[in-house]
């Protein structure tokens, strides 16, 4: 595999503050999430060094992105995770600075790996604005299905906009 593409998922580390804080104070971000409140140093802090890295306990797991070089570019997550029913929510950000070069399509495959094979869950979605083109793309690369258009699903601030509910089968 080409050394630009290969990706490792970690757990966080506390020298990853700046770039989570960097990440979770993007208000660019927040129009394509559920976020929309900043996040202070000390509470990301305290969540890194508090998260007990157990999804049964946490109802949630983060993840580093990583690449062939050992430069962290960007983040995923499984969030709402619902043991019973054995699904998740996907979320995925990778820094500006390393969009375009193959790291969130490999970082997908490999939370996607690790949902099935260790958490041995059924299903994961997302929901995408369905302006996020980028996004859709992505997730379409990858296989997901689009199940559904919601309507005023997510709001920026200033209007509504509709996102579409994909997912995956494990």
């Amino acid at each position: 595999m080409n050394k630009e593409r290969q990706v490792r998922l970690r757990a966080i580390e506390p020298e990853d503050l700046d770039m989570l804080y960097r990440i979770e104070n993007d208000v660019e971000l927040w129009n394509v999430g559920t976020t929309n409140v900043p996040y202070s140093r000390y509470a990301l802090h305290d969540y890194v060094a508090h998260a007990v890295g157990d999804i049964f306990a946490d109802k949630q797991v983060r993840l580093m992105v990583e690449n062939g070089e050992g430069n962290a570019v960007g983040i995923v997550d499984l969030v709402d995770f619902d043991a019973r029913n054995r699904k998740a929510e996907v979320g995925i950000v990778i820094e500006n600075a390393y969009r375009r070069r193959g790291y969130a399509t490999e970082a997908l495959r490999q939370l996607s790996h690790y949902a099935s094979e260790i958490l041995h869950l059924h299903q994961l979605y997302v929901y995408v604005d369905v302006g996020n083109t980028a996004s859709l793309n992505l997730f379409s690369k990858a296989g997901w299905q689009s199940s559904a258009e919601l309507k005023d699903w997510l709001y920026d601030g200033k209007a509504f906009h509709p996102a579409r509910l994909l997912q995956t089968f494990l």
